[in-house]
């Protein structure tokens, strides 16, 4: 065979395989806009946040509705599913108010914004982040909104990372950038530090009193706050992402179970005895729990099989029973009332 003929060959044979590679490629992308097999149904339609016992969450299953604020009915969480115009990364709502944190492309890096939104999901005011969004809540009136962003790193398991949590009074307008500029009162004496980073808050019905995780000095502290007083206090050590339950007599939490390993339990904390009970859930639970009522907490977990998509399940508050799936292809959940 000539040297002509070899490398017409050999050219041909790259053609094919990269004719191949590009049908795969295709092929997999074309896989990845469709649903699960057996996966949730979902079509667009009007989402609102004062629909009444209705579950709202962000749809993560594949598809053309990927990462937008859905809903079903309350006691039908696996039922169709309807999509809003309204994509975030992280969500929550609480009578007729919503956070919604979004990432965008941008020219240069990802564009970052809590957007507060009304009941019809209209945009009220909007704030640029100064990281990757990581957790959002509403207080139970809808008058604050809080979130947490990564201003690097990438998780709360990584070896080094800082962290950035906000406050706005939705009345007002009068937003608290970082809450690291609140008074600290760590076992009783006032305290300051340069690595303090503060995440996860979640808000009780006063309209002042919140909860939130402050990290310092290789530890995790559970504290009580003030937002008008612009101050914290510390109560018990070991715990993250707080949430505070209906009746403001318990907080869930997860808990780290293996130092310097990204592993957490479920617990929930009686506040009036500081007893703390672990959860039916034995998997590692990197997320900011939801109360659905005084005795079930909703969370979620990665989905089997699939690729940036996480499932919500469900466990009793008292440490007994078992987990639950609740919603698969779905995350960030909030119980409409």
């Amino acid at each position: 065979m000539t040297l002509s003929r070899r490398l017409l060959m050999l050219a041909l044979a790259v053609l094919l395989l990269g004719g191949v590679a590009v049908a795969l490629v295709l092929r997999a992308a074309a896989r990845a806009d469709q649903p699960r097999e057996g996966g949730p149904t979902i079509a667009a339609g009007e989402v609102t946040l004062t629909q009444r016992d209705r579950l709202a969450f962000l749809n993560t299953a594949q598809g053309p509705h990927r990462g937008a604020l859905a809903s079903v009915p309350a006691d039908a969480p696996q039922a169709a599913r309807t999509a809003s115009g309204l994509t975030c990364q992280r969500f929550h709502a609480a009578a007729g108010t919503g956070v919604c944190l979004s990432s965008t492309p941008g020219a240069l890096a990802q564009e970052n914004r809590a957007v507060i939104v009304d009941a019809e999901l209209r945009t009220l005011r909007d704030f640029p982040l100064a990281g990757t969004p990581s957790r959002a809540r509403v207080s139970p009136s809808g008058r604050f909104a809080a979130w947490t962003v990564f201003v690097s790193g990438e998780s709360y398991g990584a070896a080094f990372f800082s962290t950035r949590t906000s406050i706005v009074d939705t009345r007002t307008w009068v937003l608290e950038p970082d809450l690291e500029k609140f008074a600290i009162s760590l076992d009783g004496r006032p305290y300051s530090a340069a690595d303090v980073n503060f995440w996860g808050v979640t808000f009780a019905k006063d309209d002042d009193t919140f909860y939130a995780t402050l990290g310092t000095a290789g530890q995790t502290h559970l504290v009580r706050g003030s937002v008008s007083r612009r101050a914290v206090t510390t109560l018990a050590q070991n715990v993250e992402c707080p949430s505070l339950s209906p009746d403001e007599t318990r907080v869930a939490y997860k808990k780290r179970v293996t130092r310097g390993a990204s592993l957490w339990r479920e617990h929930v904390l009686d506040l009036s005895t500081l007893r703390e009970v672990p959860l039916a859930e034995k998997r590692s639970v990197d997320d900011q729990a939801v109360w659905l009522d005084d005795r079930t907490l909703a969370y979620a977990l990665p989905s089997d099989g699939a690729v940036d998509s996480t499932d919500l399940w469900t466990v009793p508050a008292d440490g007994s029973g078992a987990p639950r799936l609740l919603a698969p292809g779905a995350a960030s959940p909030a119980r409409l009332r």
